[in-house]
């Protein structure tokens, strides 16, 4: 081919692909700015990069090329609550042959992304049948980060049980490897895991072992969002008290603002940071970050947006303002709806009915309660 090349005065690549060196020299640049931008936390320039990229008719015939120019506009699309458009995507590329580790990273942000849509019973069937499939396969840093991702889904799914067994599992893989990448996903899970089965000194324990190695050898992206799950652990084990809490929630919004956390990463840390104030009555302030974190969420049913409204509920109720509360705490509604019944709608569901009794809504806590009970299967 190189002869061929040579006799017909071309270049190899445009023998092999159709494209000229330099057209190749062009979109490998493009596609570098577009990755740089989604790392930098320019979501919407990242979105508009790979789009433009995979508009180039010379991106046709190299397929890698393609596949991580989609793989990235899927990335992007979700870091910019996009999430319907960014399974769409992914979903096509796993019908393509692709590379082994693509296949994977492809898997891990398919089940992230039907996890943070609600749409549970799938983001486990993705990581299931990937990590059943592999025959026990010798663990690798990208299955164990696919592992935490299955492990996020079991906990959120409230199949507690299985969560629990699977994290000493992940964390006996991570053990083994002992590489950063696979003790932090698996630490970073663990710790969630322990927190919301009662396992609290546990939790803390974990989310300080990943956050240290995080910080050590992790990327700016992971590092922000780790940094806010050992806040929040922290906060919600009791073992920090909310003004502290709120300082490192204040410096969290920074971090974050300067990476490629999706807006749906941004609602969780906003949320947080009001409830910290809630807990120190900051009332004024507390409001504004929890309209700041509903704002930030795609507009279909997702559980942080009734989180939202919820302390709004209980904010405004506080403030002397029940009217106003009872009207916040009624639209848990539209956020749940859409959603399948679920362990963590019924707990949202619950805490729902306890704040309009709270407010004096005796009807409305009561409906609020039997949602609860059929969330739960009663």
């Amino acid at each position: 081919m190189e002869l061929l090349a040579n006799k017909l005065d071309c270049s190899l690549s445009y023998l092999i692909n159709g494209v000229t060196a330099e057209q190749m020299e062009d979109i490998e640049l493009a596609l570098g700015y577009a990755r740089l931008a989604l790392e930098n936390g320019e979501v919407a320039e990242a979105r508009t990069r790979f789009a433009e990229l995979l508009g180039n008719s010379n991106l046709a015939g190299l397929t890698a090329l393609r596949q991580e120019a989609e793989f990235g506009l899927a990335l992007a699309l979700e870091a910019g609550g996009d999430l319907d458009q960014a399974i769409s995507i992914m979903l096509r590329l796993r019908e393509e042959e692709l590379p082994a580790e693509r296949n994977i990273e492809v898997a891990v942000a398919l089940c992230r992304a039907y996890r943070e849509s609600e749409q549970l019973g799938q983001a486990v069937e993705v990581g299931e049948q990937l990590l059943s499939g592999i025959a026990r396969q010798p663990w690798t840093d990208l299955l164990v980060e696919l592992g935490a991702t299955l492990l996020a889904a079991y906990y959120e799914r409230g199949d507690m049980l299985r969560a629990r067994q699977f994290a000493a599992e992940l964390l006996n893989a991570a053990d083994a490897l002992g590489t950063p990448r696979s003790i932090v996903a698996a630490n970073w899970n663990a710790s969630i895991t322990a927190r919301v089965t009662g396992h609290n000194d546990e939790a803390v324990a974990f989310a300080e072992r990943a956050l240290a190695v995080q910080m050590e050898h992790g990327q700016p992206r992971n590092t922000a969002r780790m940094r806010f799950a050992y806040i929040r652990t922290r906060l919600r084990t009791g073992s920090v008290d909310a003004a502290t809490a709120r300082e490192m929630l204040l410096a969290s919004i920074k971090e974050y603002e300067q990476t490629s956390t999706s807006t749906i990463d941004q609602a969780m840390v906003y949320n947080e940071l009001a409830c910290a104030e809630y807990m120190t009555q900051d009332l004024d302030q507390a409001a504004e970050h929890a309209v700041t974190a509903r704002d930030l969420l795609p507009k279909y049913g997702h559980v942080l947006g009734a989180d939202a409204n919820l302390l709004l509920g209980r904010i405004y109720g506080a403030a002397g303002r029940a009217e106003e509360g009872r009207a916040h705490t009624a639209g848990v509604k539209e956020w749940l709806d859409p959603l399948p019944n679920s362990r963590r709608s019924a707990s949202t569901w619950y805490a729902t009915a306890e704040t309009m009794e709270q407010l004096g809504d005796a009807d409305g806590a009561v409906a609020a309660y039997q949602r609860a009970l059929a969330c739960a299967g009663l």
